[in-house]
């Protein structure tokens, strides 16, 4: 049985189109279609059927996904044990959140690429949530996220790459001589509360007694920051990375403390056969446990 067939099938299924799925693996409808033809030929069963415009899995096919997706990751394990080079065989199979993406990310690929070139590195976005469900079921071989409010399972290893206190952040031209004054009377952009940073910042305005004046609630630090800079409110968000010069449109504060801290590092499974490349991976980030802000930039908040 090709393995190759195999990953056709999980593809079709969880993009619901053949079509879809050829776009994701470059390949031409005609040679998905041909290729499930040929593992249903080698199964002896139907797998896949058309419901309205999508396609579903048949009976037999759902009772054989979960094996597929498990075959397919021990297969892929074996690649990688099989190196006969320091490191086990790529690709790395990293998550990353969207802000991880704009601004923790680019300076590591780069070491990495200087160090392991030869070991390619496949990015997944995500939201943590989301990201470290597929990091504990194997689907990923690490994550980039925001630790959440409970510990992660025992089976997860973590490194610690940053530390981003909660902020007001403002146009520029605003002068701000009291920042929680400021977050309750001036409009307000809140920080999604179904979000670890967004739970923190708005149980940290509750306990200082603010009511903000809500215009929008979003998720999105980058989204919200281009609102805040076009003047639709302030906001309270994690002290984030970004690459470049700071935007010149926006000024961050800091709070009055006790103020939260939102924590961002890497998860990884400890028992892959990949981790050593995840271990690799931290070490050519260049980062300590204290959390460094090499690679990234987080200018001072001005009062």
């Amino acid at each position: 049985m090709d393995t190759r067939f195999l990953q056709i099938f999980v593809a079709v299924v969880e993009s619901g189109s053949i079509a879809e799925a050829a776009r994701r693996l470059d390949l031409a409808p005609t040679t998905v279609a041909q290729q499930i033809r040929a593992l249903e030929d080698d199964i002896g069963a139907k797998l896949l059927t058309r419901a309205g415009r999508t396609v579903k899995p048949t009976v037999v096919g759902a009772r054989i996904l979960d094996r597929t997706k498990d075959l397919l990751r021990d297969v892929r394990d074996l690649r990688s044990a099989a190196s006969d080079t320091g490191l086990p065989a790529g690709p790395l199979r990293l998550g990353a959140t969207p802000t991880a993406l704009m601004g923790l990310l680019p300076p590591f690929l780069r070491r990495w690429k200087q160090a392991h070139p030869a070991i390619p590195i496949y990015i997944e976005p995500g939201t943590s949530a989301t990201l470290l469900e597929r990091v504990t079921s194997g689907e990923l071989d690490a994550a980039i996220i925001v630790h959440p409010t409970f510990e992660l399972p025992k089976t997860c290893a973590w490194h610690l790459l940053r530390e981003e206190p909660l902020i007001l952040l403002t146009q520029a031209h605003l002068d701000v001589k009291d920042p929680l004054r400021t977050a309750s009377e001036e409009p307000f952009i809140r920080y999604d509360r179904r979000v670890v940073a967004g739970k923190m910042a708005d149980e940290y305005l509750r306990a200082k007694g603010v009511r903000p004046n809500v215009q929008f609630e979003l998720d999105g630090i980058e989204h919200i920051a281009k609102l805040v800079a076009e003047g639709f409110g302030v906001s309270v968000l994690p002290d984030w990375a970004f690459i470049g010069p700071p935007d010149s449109q926006l000024r961050r504060w800091p709070l009055p403390a006790p103020c939260p801290t939102r924590r961002v590092g890497m998860a990884w499974l400890r028992t892959s056969v990949r981790s050593e490349l995840v271990e690799a991976f931290v070490s050519i980030a260049g980062i300590g446990q204290t959390g460094s802000k090499k690679g990234a930039r987080r200018p001072p908040a001005r009062s």
